[in-house]
C-alpha cells in the first residue's frame, strides 16, 4: 500500500519511519493521504510546471494558491506549481494565523499581501507582493475581515 503524508515537519519523520517499518511505501502521488488531527503541515508537495519534478515547497514561499477545476497551482515568489490536494483539503492542513481563503478558488497568505483596497459591493482587492491582484469575493469578504482584523 502507498501513501502521502500530509503532516507537520516536526513528526514528519517519526510517522515515515514508523509506516515504512509497517511495510507501507510512501509516495506523494498516492491516492491516499495521512494526515494530522492537530498541527500544520509545514511544506506541500507539487510538481514543477516546466519540468515535471516533484519539489516540496515551504508553506513560508507560498504567496497564493488557486483552483482552476481539477487544477491547483501553487504560486510563489520562485515560480508557480502544481499542487496535489484541493483547496478544502489545503485550508485544513494550512495554519489558519498564516493563510485564509478569500473565494471558492484561492488560498491567501496573510503576511504575502502589500496592500488592501475596500471594493464596491461588500468586496476587497488584495494586491500581492509578486503584483497580482486578488479579490476577495462577497461569501468571504466577512472571514477575510476577521483574519485580518478589520
Amino acid at each position: 500500500m502507498k501513501i502521502r503524508l500530509a503532516i507537520s515537519d516536526d513528526k514528519l519523520e517519526e510517522v515515515r519511519h514508523f509506516l515504512e517499518e509497517k511495510g507501507i511505501e510512501i509516495d506523494d502521488d498516492s491516492e491516499y493521504v495521512l494526515t494530522m488531527r492537530e498541527g500544520y503541515v509545514g511544506h506541500l508537495s507539487a510538481k514543477n510546471m516546466e519540468t515535471g519534478d516533484k519539489v516540496y515547497i515551504s508553506t513560508e514561499d507560498i504567496l497564493y494558491i488557486e483552483s482552476y477545476g481539477h487544477q491547483i497551482e501553487i504560486t510563489t515568489g520562485n515560480g508557480t506549481y502544481n499542487g496535489a490536494d484541493p483547496l478544502c483539503q489545503l485550508i485544513v492542513m494550512l495554519d489558519p494565523k498564516k493563510f485564509t481563503r478569500i473565494s471558492k478558488s484561492v488560498i491567501i497568505a496573510k503576511r504575502k499581501v502589500k496592500q488592501i483596497r475596500p471594493s464596491l459591493s461588500m468586496k476587497f482587492v488584495l494586491t500581492m507582493q509578486d503584483g497580482r491582484r486578488l479579490e476577495v469575493t462577497r461569501s468571504f469578504y466577512n472571514s477575510f475581515r476577521d483574519a485580518f482584523n478589520i
